[in-house]
């Protein structure tokens, strides 16, 4: 079987609580094997021999009879997950003093005018880079100030997508790493704290 994790959009934000045990037994109702969770903001990592197309149908289809809401679902294998904690893709590295350095997940690669209207947003703050079925976001400012958000992207590029921070999506790599070496298999998360921690 192959090892994945599924990257979930809206899971514990704005009022919508998902307990990471429910979250887990979701999954393990579809029948996948070895379901874990990293933090609580909506990162399964589980075993299937179901290819990814057909699982991230399938697991919206789950997500949305259980909680009554849409959850878009973006599914990477841990390879995947690998390359994507690898890049560097601001050259100078000024992420080291940014306030953000994030990553976004799409289903598919942009197009060309889901990339203008990605590039639409760049400014003084904010600068993207889009790799294969990635985005890159360097903030100088913040989240909290800048004026990208991922409601606003969808928007203008009619995509869906889900952002993470670097620092989360490293992290989940080296645990995939030492899971898939036997060393340190990582604990299920019943309270929603940081496995990595």
């Amino acid at each position: 079987m192959a090892r994945y994790v599924a990257f979930l959009r809206a899971i514990n934000v704005g009022g919508r609580v998902v307990k990471m045990d429910k979250l887990r037994g979701l999954f393990e109702s579809l029948g996948h094997a070895g379901v874990e969770t990293f933090i609580a903001s909506g990162n399964v990592v589980f075993e299937s021999r179901a290819k990814a197309p057909s699982l991230e149908r399938a697991i919206e289809a789950a997500l949305a009879d259980a909680l009554g809401y849409e959850v878009a679902t973006f599914i990477r294998t841990d390879d995947e997950v690998a390359e994507i904690a690898r890049q560097q893709p601001f050259r100078p590295a000024p992420f080291k003093t940014a306030k953000a350095f994030c990553v976004g997940l799409l289903a598919a690669p942009l197009s060309r005018d889901g990339e203008k209207a990605l590039m639409s947003f760049k400014s003084a703050d904010d600068d993207f880079r889009v790799v294969g079925r990635e985005i890159y976001w360097l903030c100088q400012t913040g989240q909290g100030v800048s004026a990208f958000s991922n409601a606003g992207f969808e928007k203008a590029a009619k995509v869906r997508s889900t952002f993470r921070g670097m620092n989360t999506m490293q992290r989940l790599s080296v645990r995939l790493r030492e899971s898939a070496a036997g060393a340190n298999r990582p604990r299920r998360s019943t309270s929603g704290v940081d496995l990595g921690s």
